[in-house]
């Protein structure tokens, strides 16, 4: 590995911006979700309708990121990121002001679930779209392992989730902590002064209707995709990662919750020693981070590390519910530092790679087809843990995954390589 010599400052007013909203932002997110989660399975019971809850969150992600791209390429993606983010601070605030009453309805909590997952879809391709037009030349590798340092900053919080859960059997607090934490976002959002141009290079109405632009506009998305064999193949093989990733993560706070006589050893509550084992993973994922902002991989060995690593994730995704504690958090640390390297490779190369005016429709199709594994994954998971064990369920899964690394990275690992061994 060689030291990273960019030609110009990354820390640029936007790009610091950007940053410091998506800490605090993603802190809150953090919280409630994990606060979510354990509310749900409190109250019902059931690993099916805990995987349903996921569902029901992931499912807009199916419809929403691909609709969101041709008028993402067309309007200012700044607007819509700072504004979806002050329609998120009222609505868990509004969550707040329920629960505080003493309010619990699975049927509409799944509802806010979709309405939450709806904007969450259309935020994700507005913002991975903006995001690289912030970046300076010649650091998108720097860039994004600052991006991927944030989740695993966020996700250390959520042992503070369940210490709250585990003293006062409550978490509705946290929703409050998430209003605020978007409301702070949108604020500093709002500051960036980078004036998009990608709307003044969008193909022009040609006397088209609002509909039949929009269905213009998805085709030559699609059409440029069929055509890029490389982000073809890297976004089919996400897809089916995505069903091996988020059904086996969904499993594991259940398998920790209906075995806790597995871990009766240990003095803590199984569901805090699962917060604090899976961290390791956010550990993982912060040194990961870490090591590509300092260094960067040889550009011609890409490709060849991105293969290995796929195939070593599968491996610990199928036996980490397996192991021991002490060799479990191993696991789970080497499996954040694997997961940091294949995002870094696999997002600088593909926005770096994709022209801004066509990046929303490649990023809302990238987002449908590898939500539509996660869900697939997360009922396939939930159904299958309700007649075998989890563990068993994760193998099985994984082992499905490996076999696509062959199948679509191996085969097409002319045209994908044509993409990652690229010197962003």
């Amino acid at each position: 590995m060689e030291p990273i010599k960019p030609k110009q400052s990354l820390w640029t007013r936007d790009f610091t911006i950007i940053t410091l909203g998506s800490v605090v932002s993603m802190i809150g997110n953090a919280l409630s979700g994990f606060a979510l989660s354990i509310m749900v399975l409190h109250y019902t019971g059931s690993t099916f309708l805990y995987s349903l809850f996921i569902v029901c969150y992931q499912l807009p992600m199916l419809v929403c990121p691909i609709l969101a791209g041709p008028y993402l390429d067309r309007m200012s993606r700044k607007k819509v990121i700072y504004r979806l983010d002050f329609l998120s601070a009222a609505l868990y605030f509004g969550l707040f002001l329920l629960l505080r009453g003493g309010w619990f309805s699975y049927p509409l909590l799944l509802g806010g679930c979709l309405l939450v997952g709806a904007i969450n879809g259309v935020y994700m391709v507005a913002y991975d779209s903006f995001y690289p037009n912030l970046i300076t030349e010649g650091n998108y590798s720097k860039a994004y392992s600052i991006s991927s340092i944030l989740w695993p900053l966020a996700a250390m919080s959520t042992p503070v989730a369940a210490l709250v859960y585990d003293r006062w059997n409550s978490v509705t607090p946290l929703f409050a902590f998430n209003a605020l934490c978007f409301l702070i976002a949108a604020c500093f959002e709002r500051t960036i002064r980078y004036q998009e141009t990608h709307m003044d290079k969008a193909p022009p109405a040609d006397g088209l209707g609002t509909w039949k632009r929009f269905g213009r506009d998805l085709k030559e998305g699609l059409d440029y995709i069929r055509g890029e064999r490389g982000l073809l193949v890297i976004t089919l093989y996400f897809m089916v990662s995505g069903i091996s990733g988020n059904g086996g993560n969904s499993l594991h706070l259940p398998f920790f919750r209906n075995n806790a006589a597995l871990f009766a050893a240990w003095p803590l509550a199984a569901v805090t020693l699962y917060t604090i084992v899976s961290n390791f993973a956010v550990a993982g994922r912060f040194l990961g981070g870490l090591i590509h902002y300092k260094v960067k991989f040889p550009t011609e060995k890409k490709f060849t590390i991105a293969i290995v690593v796929y195939l070593v994730v599968e491996v610990l995704e199928g036996t980490v519910l397996y192991l021991p504690i002490p060799a479990m958090a191993i696991a789970f640390f080497a499996y954040g530092l694997l997961g940091i390297t294949s995002y870094n490779i696999r997002i600088a190369a593909t926005q770096s790679y994709i022209p801004d005016t066509k990046r929303a429709r490649f990023n809302g199709t990238f987002q449908m087809l590898t939500s539509l594994g996660g869900v697939t994954g997360t009922l396939l998971a939930g159904g299958l843990a309700e007649i075998m064990p989890e563990r068993r369920v994760c193998l099985l899964l994984s082992g499905m995954t490996f076999f696509a690394v062959w199948l679509f990275m191996f085969r097409g690992r002319k045209a994908v390589a044509a993409i990652y061994n690229r010197e962003v």
